[in-house]
């Protein structure tokens, strides 16, 4: 009788520990999908206000700080809370990218965030000629952002490519649309709105590609686990979100 009852125990907390282990997986998923959410509401409008603010005046003619400094001082404003956002945006969603592959080394990190910072730098510095030091400092934290967030990204960029082979063409073509398509543009027009609309805009649409790729593929991975006999994959992902968000507003009416 003890035999059969330390049995039955057994069972028990076998099945304890696997609904347990279920239930994170549901929650892991459904923090998988507010942050992919998140990120891409951060990177549309971010991609939205770079193109609004860089054609508030001809981008062929003036670059985005001329336009900031040299016009109303709203522009000024303007190009500062830009600057901040677009900033933000792009530094949180590559600090998600990395959390979401475990990309471990600390270095990017602190580059993307640096780079972030010297963004902001760079708006807070008027671009006038009769400041000529705070020309420079302008000059100077503008190269400052490009070089950090290339250090920081870079390297990433890399290794999902060796990480994932199926995305390895993709990225190389994405990368080099972002840094060889900046370059034709300055040969073609110099530095200019154009030049700077070029860069952010490729630069935040890859960030786009990248997250719904590699959050979905998470998502996906995930799922599989909990969907083994599900004969529709995208409806049993679907089935597992809405069970979830019941049993929360359950929890909360409680």
């Amino acid at each position: 009788m003890t035999k059969k009852l330390s049995i039955i125990d057994r069972e028990q907390v076998r099945k304890e520990l696997a609904e347990a282990q279920l239930l994170e997986i549901q929650k892991n998923l459904l923090n998988e999908r507010h942050k992919r959410i998140t990120v891409l509401t951060f990177l549309l409008s971010a991609l939205l206000f770079t193109v609004i603010y860089g054609t508030i005046e001809n981008p062929f003619q003036y670059t985005f700080s001329k336009i900031g400094n040299r016009f109303d001082f709203s522009n000024r404003i303007l190009f500062v809370v830009w600057a901040s956002y677009t900033g933000f945006a792009i530094q949180s969603t590559i600090i998600a990218l990395f959390s979401l592959e475990e990309y471990k080394p600390k270095w990017p990190y602190v580059s993307i965030v640096t780079g972030a910072i010297f963004l902001v730098a760079t708006a807070l510095s008027p671009s006038l000629d009769h400041l000529p030091f705070l020309q420079w400092v302008h000059i100077i934290t503008a190269g400052l952002f490009g070089l950090f967030m290339t250090l920081g990204f870079f390297p990433f960029s890399m290794w999902i490519a060796r990480e994932n082979p199926r995305l390895r063409r993709v990225t190389y073509i994405w990368l080099s649309s972002i840094w060889g398509g900046s370059f034709i543009w300055i040969g073609l027009y110099g530095n200019t709105g154009v030049f700077e609309m070029w860069f952010f805009g490729t630069f935040i649409l890859f960030l786009l590609y990248l997250s719904l790729t590699l959050f979905e593929e998470k998502i996906v991975k995930q799922s599989i686990i909990l969907l083994r006999d599900e004969e529709n994959l995208n409806l049993g992902i679907e089935k597992i979100f809405v069970d979830l968000e019941n049993k929360k507003a359950i929890k909360k009416s409680m």
